[in-house]
């Protein structure tokens, strides 16, 4: 198990529920984004949340005080996008279950999508968070996937962390539905933890694998993809799982804090900069 920080030169940042909750911003975030920058380390936000276009996201972003351009983030919804283009480019129509905004993201990348009709054929499924779900939308998409159309989810997230006094029932449980209805499971499942987030990075930065490490709150998402990218894993405490949880991982994330302010520690002490 690896953990040594001072060769790390980029950071892959989960975002809710490490660097927020909700529409809660972490005290902890801020100070920990300004010691990244002191010590000129880059730093790129991944989310597998679909629900939301980048735009939105960096609205939101900004709204939390923190400034970013488009190429310090990346979604799951962007990963899924850049896969049928580059390994299924004939598929241009599709029926998407998804929010207006992940559906305009696959509108402005070209695709065509396809009404809730028995005669609208579309080449694919996807199915991402969707937080204007209806039954309808569901029992269509369910449709064409017991008709034979290959499908795919954008994360396999069981359930959004939120804030409020709620579930937010993710893209994992609706995957989940829809292959117990049809008996069929998705060609793929995109988001974390698919490393695919992780080789984007290291190609569009010019980094090799050792020199990035991924922080996030879940073991089967942000420690996962980390751990199949080969990259240092991690896990804040400050989101899904419990610290209970994280010591009985196996395998176990190669760091573990209880939120921000510790990898900050963790981070003077490794350039040997004084707290």
């Amino acid at each position: 198990m690896k953990s040594d920080l001072s060769t790390i030169r980029h950071f892959a940042l989960d975002m809710d529920g490490t660097i927020y909750r909700g529409d809660t911003l972490f005290a902890t975030t801020q100070p920990f984004l300004e010691l990244l920058n002191e010590l000129e380390i880059g730093y790129t936000f991944l989310t597998n949340n679909p629900s939301k276009s980048v735009n939105d996201y960096l609205a939101s972003l900004a709204a939390k005080g923190i400034s970013a351009t488009e190429d310090q983030l990346y979604t799951s919804t962007q990963a899924t996008i850049e896969f049928l283009q580059e390994e299924y480019p004939q598929f241009k129509r599709l029926f998407v279950v998804g929010t207006p905004s992940m559906c305009q993201e696959f509108s402005d990348a070209g695709f065509d999508l396809m009404p809730d009709s028995p005669t609208t054929e579309p080449d694919a499924v996807v199915i991402g968070f969707d937080l204007t779900l209806t039954y309808a939308k569901l029992c269509r998409a369910s449709w064409w996937i017991s008709e034979g159309k290959p499908y795919f989810g954008t994360n396999p997230d069981r359930v959004c962390p939120t804030d409020q006094p709620t579930v937010l029932v993710d893209c994992g449980s609706l995957l989940a539905c829809v292959q117990t209805a049809t008996g069929r499971p998705p060609q793929k499942v995109f988001g974390k933890p698919d490393p695919s987030m992780i080789h984007g990075i290291l190609h569009h930065h010019g980094l090799q694998v050792s020199e990035v490490a991924m922080v996030g709150d879940r073991l089967y998402t942000d420690v996962a993809m980390a751990r199949a990218a080969g990259a240092l894993g991690i896990l804040v405490l400050t989101g899904e799982t419990t610290k209970e949880e994280a010591l009985k991982a196996k395998p176990a994330p190669d760091l573990i804090v209880d939120d921000l302010a510790a990898l900050c520690e963790r981070l003077r002490a490794a350039h040997r900069i004084p707290a």
